[in-house]
């Protein structure tokens, strides 16, 4: 019994010593993105100097809020957002590969398209700050009626929790205090930005 108890240790040991495996992720190139964005923000008479891709197609626990200056054509920023939970459990993980896209009311789902940046205001959540997205697209046409804008949550990593998910929400991107604290200075700085949610 005494060697049974001894091998099973060994086992036990040996298995917690094997690293788990990470995926090899590669970097995307958003090229096109930015030069359409860059056209864009010119047309629209938008903040030219920045705008903010989000890219809901990466897995959640990755970083995959970026900010780009448009003057030099180069990520200057990088951080965790989560999306909406659609007909999963709120703040859990459950589609932390595949977002649930919609522009309907009540769908707890996120919106893809061009959102312009509109005022700051007080949020219930995080660090009491928010912005307001307004919606130029059929794809998210309906981001003021279903309240969706930018805010912090307590839930929300600041690094990267891969293979693990980030907490999912009603639809609203949402960011860590942490990071919150830094894009707000951005934000304040930079009026009538775009930000593009794409997946």
């Amino acid at each position: 019994m005494h060697y049974i108890k001894i091998f099973l240790l060994a086992i036990l040991f040996l298995s917690c010593q094997k690293e788990t495996p990470r995926l090899e992720i590669k970097a995307k190139d958003y090229t096109s993105y930015v030069k359409e964005a860059k056209a864009y923000c010119k047309k629209n008479n938008l903040n030219q100097s920045k705008f903010i891709l989000i890219d809901l197609d990466l897995h959640s626990g990755l970083k995959r809020f970026f900010v780009y200056d448009l003057t030099n054509n180069k990520l200057t920023n990088s951080y965790m957002v989560s999306h909406g939970c659609g007909d999963h459990m709120w703040s859990w993980t459950s589609s932390k590969e595949e977002a649930s896209i919609s522009n309907e009311p009540d769908s707890h789902c996120s919106s893809i398209g061009k959102y312009i940046i509109s005022s700051r205001g007080v949020s219930q959540w995080g660090i009491k700050v928010n912005y307001v997205l307004i919606g130029k697209d059929k794809t998210n046409s309906n981001a003021v009626k279903r309240a969706i804008v930018l805010h912090s949550w307590e839930k929300i990593p600041t690094e990267e929790v891969y293979p693990e998910g980030t907490p999912e929400g009603w639809g609203c991107p949402a960011v860590s205090n942490e990071s919150m604290n830094e894009i707000d200075v951005i934000l304040k700085a930079n009026k009538k930005m775009l930000m593009w949610v794409i997946n």
